[in-house]
């Protein structure tokens, strides 16, 4: 497994190193946009990054917009900026999770790991579990118990799009963007927490634990 972190504090690289690499991880770090970027354009492979917001010749949503137009790979961002605008900025420019500095290194080190277990797991997958729910994406049916759970073809694109990026904060914009399609069918901001009310409703039963999470302010998470 390796391990991209962008980082100008050389202390905060040294910790991250250490730790990480006890956990058989291989670690590359770089200090700022540029040569960070130009490791992106190499083509090296890595299975997760880990970015710091602010660099001496940038940000890190420069960098983590250049993984996004390449790759899917989970984005971490660790940064001090801990406010509700560089949140939001940070998953609309497609991160995977968001933690604030100081952080604890064993928290950081669990939230990686169920990252890469939920990003593997789906990976080929045809069939996938959803709380008690299984989606056939080949077929385009969803069941429970055996039983088929009719969905209208806005909550079928919805629920693939949670799908999709599952245990990945979404945004309201994001989902917007990824529901528009040439078919015509409009969501707006408004209809779509109708449309998220209805799948729920459909996918969860009394005492079911949550599918979809919703994270004031920001948007939703499926489990």
């Amino acid at each position: 497994m390796k391990v991209f972190i962008v980082e100008d504090d050389p202390i905060i690289v040294e910790g991250l190193t250490i730790a990480l690499s006890q956990e058989g991880y291989d670690v590359a770090s770089f200090g700022n946009v540029a040569d960070a970027i130009k490791e992106i354009e190499s083509e090296a492979h890595y299975d997760v990054c880990l970015l710091d917001v602010n660099l001496p010749d940038g940000d890190g949503f420069q960098v983590c917009k250049a993984i996004r137009s390449r790759s899917e790979v989970p984005v971490i961002f660790l940064t001090a900026c801990d406010d509700e605008i560089h949140t939001v900025l940070a998953f609309e420019q497609g991160a995977d999770d968001y933690i604030a500095k100081p952080f604890r290194i064993r928290e950081l080190i669990a939230r990686i790991k169920a990252i890469l277990r939920r990003t593997r797991s789906d990976q080929g997958k045809e069939v996938i579990n959803v709380g008690g729910n299984t989606v056939d994406i080949m077929s385009g049916k969803v069941f429970r118990n055996g039983e088929e759970i009719f969905l209208s073809a806005v909550e079928y694109r919805l629920l693939l799009t949670f799908v999709k990026s599952r245990g990945q904060l979404l945004t309201r914009q994001q989902i917007l963007t990824a529901m528009w399609d040439s078919a015509g069918d409009f969501v707006n901001d408004n209809t779509l927490t109708v449309y998220v009310r209805r799948l729920r409703k459909k996918l969860e039963e009394p005492g079911d634990k949550p599918v979809i999470v919703t994270v004031r302010g920001v948007g939703y998470r499926m489990e």
